[in-house]
């Protein structure tokens, strides 16, 4: 009788999407469904852009400064999303271990102008 042997390893090979494209991210909006998963949105900000924009003409027909029309009493920014995730729990976790592992290695890296030195002009 032949007894069924378990492999010693898995190999994971890895493949990039064609549509795959790298994101930059200034924050992630989101939270619980009703499923249960971590929905995540990862987004960037800027300056909200003006619905329209005035050139003044002064009387020669020149160019005069570019006016917006502007509330002075707020200023808006706009969050465009860009990239949504939804993890199950397990994989929550091993996301969480990972990023993990990499804030430790930065904040433990002695290299010049590394992120975790203090000298860095990366501030949170």
């Amino acid at each position: 009788m032949s007894e069924d042997k378990q492999p010693l390893r898995i190999r994971y090979e890895y493949e990039q999407d064609p549509e795959a494209r790298l994101q930059y991210a200034h924050g992630v909006w989101g939270g619980i469904n009703p499923h249960g998963e971590v929905e995540l949105n990862f987004y960037t900000e800027s300056d909200k852009l003006p619905v329209f924009s005035e050139r003044i003409i002064a009387p020669d027909g020149s160019f005069g400064h570019e006016t917006t029309p502007q509330d002075e009493q707020r200023k808006v920014v706009s969050r465009r999303i860009h990239t949504k995730l939804l993890l199950n729990y397990h994989t929550l976790k091993a996301v969480i271990e990972w990023l993990q592992e990499k804030a430790d290695a930065l904040e433990t890296e002695n290299g010049e102008g590394f992120y975790g030195d203090e000298e860095s002009d990366f501030r949170q």
